[in-house]
């Protein structure tokens, strides 16, 4: 029987210098898909899975942050008296009840794996999500929804996964596959960012479901790859003392949104995917592709 998953990690203490100048003053996780920030598909994707508690892995500079999910009462009162009740509820999705949200600050920047250890008094001794909210995946239904079903049935920790080009495996953590079920794969080994010589090409994408065990994993507090502390190594962990650890590969698209690239990609991806925008945009892009061709 699995404990239920309820708390869900968000390390958001990056300082997001691929955006720059944008993220001078604003984090980067409030920058916009069509109309909302990233942070808000993240946190969809959580409630969706039956999130309850959202935990915030913050450092200076997130203000802006926390404020956003504050009750806006001014406007959502201008908004009323306006009759404009299609725009209230947008806006009153993105609220979050009192005590929902926890903030700790990751004072030094020392990996994926030190940011979520930062929040190991929250999580106590219950299993934990962890999302990073530069994947941003669109899929039906939403990617921790599936592993959350997925994790009923196999319990232990598991990774979202998707398959990459050989050559790509260097920028990701790798699973070491012991069976492959289909959707699912048992891991006998992962590594972190290979080199040379990646166990398989199935990475791991920025959604975890991951058992109380890998904290104290972490509390070792040992640097792995580029010198910092490696998630990756503490899940490791876990198949080394013989605890289950299982990839799914998920159904959906993902987008890197903490490269430019994969930021514009998605916004074309939701953009036209909005019934109010796809006509007037998708008329926009097929000219914009038919100027560049007749240009070659």
């Amino acid at each position: 029987m699995t404990r239920k998953v309820t708390k869900a990690i968000f390390p958001v203490a990056g300082l997001g210098t691929r955006f720059l100048p944008a993220t001078k003053s604003i984090p980067k996780e409030i920058m916009t898909l069509v109309d909302r920030p990233l942070i808000q598909y993240a946190i969809d994707e959580a409630r969706a899975a039956g999130i309850t508690e959202f935990i915030f892995v913050t450092s200076r500079g997130k203000g802006a942050l926390e404020d956003y999910f504050d009750h806006a009462h001014e406007l959502e009162s201008n908004l009323k008296k306006a009759g404009k009740t299609e725009l209230l509820e947008t806006l009153r999705s993105t609220n979050m009840e009192s005590g929902a949200i926890a903030y700790i600050r990751q004072h030094k920047a020392l990996g994926l794996g030190h940011a979520v250890w930062c929040a190991r008094r929250l999580v106590a001794d219950e299993p934990f999500a962890v999302i990073l909210t530069d994947d941003v995946i669109m899929g039906e239904p939403p990617c921790l929804q599936q592993m959350i079903e997925a994790y009923n049935e196999t319990g232990g920790s598991m990774v979202a996964t998707m398959e990459v080009p050989t050559e790509k495996t260097k920028s990701y953590g790798v699973l070491d596959i012991a069976e492959d079920m289909g959707a699912i794969v048992r891991a006998k080994g992962m590594v972190e960012k290979p080199q040379s010589n990646p166990p398989s090409n199935l990475a791991v994408i920025g959604r975890y479901i991951l058992a109380p065990t890998v904290m104290q994993n972490l509390n070792k507090l040992r640097q792995g790859s580029g010198g910092e502390i490696q998630l990756t190594d503490a899940i490791a962990d876990e198949i080394e003392e013989g605890r289950g650890v299982y990839g799914l590969r998920f159904r959906g698209q993902r987008f890197d949104c903490g490269s430019k690239a994969g930021f514009l990609q998605a916004t074309v991806a939701f953009g036209l995917a909005r019934e109010e925008l796809k006509d007037e945009f998708g008329d926009y892009l097929n000219d914009l592709a038919a100027i560049r061709k007749a240009a070659e």
